[in-house]
């Protein structure tokens, strides 16, 4: 009774954080808007104290920037950090993430042809075509991710040992990156800047119909990964222990795959390969919530995986700076010290 206690309360907190974070990501940025004029553009009154000139500019930033900007970040933070945990799950690996089994190479795979291809065979870079080329990047990137990922239940099929799928998911990605790297050097300039452009990752690339499509995507997914906490306490515990109680081994782990890399895919074809955060959420979570138990876990990681990324948007584009951080760099900057810091403590606590 105690430890429930303890865990509603840190979920309690988990959303107050997001929240908190979701209403900074709102009011912060190269331009300044208070408070009440923000409540009042989301509610829909308006500020007779304010210009109409000014209300629109500041209507305008809000609904079509940062707004999406903020549902994006909570929507993609949740799926990567579960996706992590599913694939560390799995693999009983503590440095497995979304990215392990070459999915999300898959995706950079399915942009290389789309971009890199386009200006050499069409004459037009993708990058001028606006929506119609961000939505062609968009379904390239899921069918790329979709393609790798298929191949990956394929072989899983035909192998028994987590390792051994593990190590041929990582050649499917060094296969992918040299792929890639072949149709750079034939590509023009323009085309692989704007493939550069989309590798650096991004929660602002997202907005109007294709934010709403990826979050409602999401939110059908997320709670769909969350049938999945049962099957992954038993695979945590040992094949043969959860073959015993009547697990099929092969199946489980294919299911679960498969809910992590489209979760994968989804948020790289509209945000592009986000680091980081898939890896160390996980570990953040289990350290705040003390258990193993994936029913707390799931949800608990996929809360702290949306207040990190809204942590990581609102330092991309943190007032002084012109325009936003590639969101990697601050992944990186957040996500590598928690990682440190969790095995470390981790380390400790085995050694004493």
């Amino acid at each position: 009774m105690k430890m429930k206690r303890h865990s509603l309360t840190k979920f309690v907190l988990l959303l107050m954080l997001i929240v908190v974070f979701f209403v900074l990501n709102l009011l912060l940025g190269t331009v300044r808007i208070p408070l009440d004029d923000v409540l009042r553009i989301l509610v829909g009154t308006g500020n007779p104290e304010v210009s109409a000139e000014n209300w629109t500019i500041w209507s305008n930033i809000i609904w079509s920037s940062r707004v999406p900007q903020a549902l994006t970040a909570t929507v993609a933070g949740a799926g990567l950090a579960v996706s992590g945990l599913q694939m560390q799950t799995v693999f009983r690996n503590p440095l497995a993430g979304p990215s392990v089994l070459g999915i999300s190479n898959g995706a950079s795979l399915g942009v290389a042809f789309v971009v890199l291809l386009s200006g050499s065979l069409g004459g037009v870079a993708l990058s001028k075509l606006g929506y119609v080329g961000d939505v062609a990047i968009s379904v390239a990137a899921i069918v790329g991710a979709l393609a790798v990922m298929s191949l990956i239940l394929f072989v899983s099929q035909k192998v028994k040992g987590n390792v051994t799928l593990l190590i041929i998911g990582m050649m499917i990605g060094y296969l992918v990156n040299a792929v890639v790297g072949v149709l750079k050097f034939f590509s023009a300039e323009e085309d692989i800047r704007a493939y550069v452009v989309w590798g650096l990752g991004s929660f602002a690339r997202v907005s109007g119909d294709q934010m709403l499509l990826f979050v409602c995507i999401m939110v059908v997914l997320l709670p769909l990964s969350m049938l999945m906490a049962k099957p992954m306490n038993l695979l945590l515990m040992g094949d043969e222990y959860a073959m015993n109680l009547g697990l099929n081994i092969r199946r489980a782990r294919m299911i679960v795959i498969a809910c992590s890399g489209i979760l994968v895919a989804v948020v790289t074809a509209y945000c592009g390969p986000v680091m980081f955060i898939g890896m160390a959420v996980p570990h953040l979570c289990r350290a705040l919530f003390r258990t193993s138990e994936h029913r707390l876990l799931m949800p608990g990681t996929a809360l702290t995986g949306a207040a990190l990324a809204l942590i990581c948007n609102l330092i991309a584009r943190m007032p002084g700076f012109e325009g936003a951080l590639p969101i990697n760099s601050v992944t990186a900057l957040v996500g590598a010290p928690v990682i440190a810091y969790v095995l470390f403590k981790r380390n400790s606590r085995f050694s004493e």
